[in-house]
C-alpha cells in the first residue's frame, strides 16, 4: 500500500509530531507500506504569526491537487489542520476519496493562549474539520473520551512508541558532561520552549539542586531572563538528549495540554522517573504503569511530585518503557487505515461525518 500523509508538522520543526511521523514512515517501510509525505517543503512557506519558528504553506488548491495526483497514493491520511492539510481535505473531498485524520495537537487551547478566540469556535471548526473523513486517530484514552464528548465521530486510537535502544540508562562516562557536574538533585525538563507547555510552573518551583531546559522556542528569552538559575541548553536530538536524560534525576513534564507527550517515554525509557500534573497524557503513560512498580508521580502539587518522584526505581521506568514500540504504533496506524477503508466500502458515505 502507498500512503501519503499531509502534513504541516516537518522538519526542520523538531516536536512529537514530527517525530511520530518519522517513526511511522520508517517502520511502515519493514511492513510492506510505503508512505510519502506531503509537507510545506513542497511549496513556498511564511513564518507563522508569534511563533517564526514554524513555517506555514503558501499553498492555492491546484498546486495542492497537482503534487497529490503526482505522488498516486492509494489512501490519504491527514495529520494536521494547516494550509497544507485543510488544501489535502479539499482534494480528498472533491474526488470522493477515502481520507482519515489525526488529532495531535491542542490548538484550541494554543489559539487561546495567544489571541482572544472562544475555544468553543475553535473546536467546532475543529469538529467539521475531521468528522469528514473515515476515522481520526487520537493517542489516549482520556482525549478519546474527551473529543467525544465535543461530538467527534469515529475515533480510533494510535499510540506512540520510543527508541529505547537510544533512550537508554548509561554509566557516568556517557552522562551528558554540562549536566552530569550540576548540583544534584537534577531536574530536567525538555520539549517546545512556549507559553503552552507551562515552564513557568516547573522553572518557579523551590527545588533543590538544579533545574535543566532541553529545547527551543518563542518564550526562551523571557524564560531565561525570568529564571537566570535555572539552566536553558538549547534543542538537543539523538545522542545528545539521550545523555542528558540519562545523566538527570527526575523528568518534569509541567504542560497542561499534551495530548500525550512522547518525552514521556523517552525519560522512562532512560532510566528516568517522571514528575506531573494528573492531565491528559501523563494520566494515560505514567498513572497506568503497575501500582507497584510506579514510573512517576503525579500531583497537583508539582514540587511534592517532584521530590517524590526522587524515590522511583529507575529500572522500573525502563521497563515500562519497553512495553511501547514504534513497530506496535505503525502496526495499530495502518489497522486503522485498513478499518476505515472497509468501514466505507461496508456502510457508504454515511459512515463517514
Amino acid at each position: 500500500m502507498r500512503i501519503l500523509i499531509a502534513t504541516d508538522a516537518w522538519t526542520p520543526q523538531v516536536n512529537g509530531v514530527v517525530r511520530s511521523l518519522q517513526n511511522t514512515a520508517r517502520e511502515a517501510a519493514t511492513l510492506g507500506a510505503e508512505i510519502t509525505f506531503l509537507t510545506p517543503g513542497d511549496f513556498r512557506t511564511v513564518p507563522m504569526p508569534t511563533y517564526p519558528e514554524i513555517r506555514l504553506a503558501v499553498a492555492t488548491p491546484s498546486k495542492v491537487a497537482r503534487r497529490i495526483d503526482e505522488i498516486g497514493a492509494d489512501f490519504v491520511h491527514i495529520a494536521t489542520e494547516g494550509p497544507v492539510g485543510i488544501m489535502a481535505r479539499r482534494w480528498c473531498t472533491g474526488r470522493g476519496q477515502i481520507f482519515t485524520t489525526s488529532y495531535h495537537t491542542r490548538f484550541p487551547e494554543y489559539l487561546a493562549a495567544r489571541a482572544p478566540v472562544p475555544q468553543k469556535l475553535s473546536y467546532a471548526w475543529l469538529r467539521r474539520f475531521h468528522n469528514a473523513g473515515a476515522g481520526i486517530m487520537v493517542s489516549t484514552p482520556t482525549l478519546e473520551t474527551e473529543l467525544r464528548g465535543r461530538g467527534f465521530h469515529n475515533i480510533m486510537r494510535w499510540s506512540r512508541g520510543v527508541d529505547a535502544q537510544l533512550f537508554r540508562p548509561r554509566g557516568e562516562d556517557e552522562f551528558d558532561p554540562i549536566v552530569r557536574d550540576l548540583p544534584r538533585p537534577i531536574f530536567v525538563s525538555v520539549g517546545r520552549v512556549a507559553v503552552e507547555k507551562n515552564l513557568g510552573a516547573f522553572l518557579g518551583l523551590d527545588l533543590p539542586g538544579s533545574k535543566v531546559v532541553v529545547g527551543d522556542g518563542p518564550a526562551l528569552a523571557t524564560l531565561r531572563a525570568q529564571f537566570p538559575d535555572a539552566h536553558f541548553l538549547g534543542m538537543k536530538e539523538g545522542e545528545a538528549l539521550a545523555r542528558i536524560y540519562a545523566a538527570a534525576d527526575v523528568f518534569v513534564f509541567p504542560s497542561l495540554t499534551d495530548t500525550f507527550g512522547i518525552v514521556l517515554l523517552e525519560a522512562l525509557a532512560s532510566g528516568l522517573p517522571v514528575a506531573a500534573f494528573p492531565v491528559t497524557g501523563p494520566n494515560d503513560v505514567i498513572a497506568t504503569a503497575p501500582q507497584d512498580a510506579p514510573v512517576g508521580v503525579l500531583d497537583a502539587d508539582l514540587r511534592r511530585a517532584a521530590l517524590a518522584a526522587l524515590d522511583i526505581d529507575r529500572a522500573d521506568a525502563r521497563a515500562y518503557a519497553l512495553g511501547y514500540s514504534w513497530r506496535a504504533c505503525t502496526e495499530q496506524f495502518l489497522g486503522n487505515i485498513a478499518t476505515a477503508q472497509s468501514r466505507v466500502l461496508q456502510f457508504g458515505a454515511a459512515a463517514v461525518g
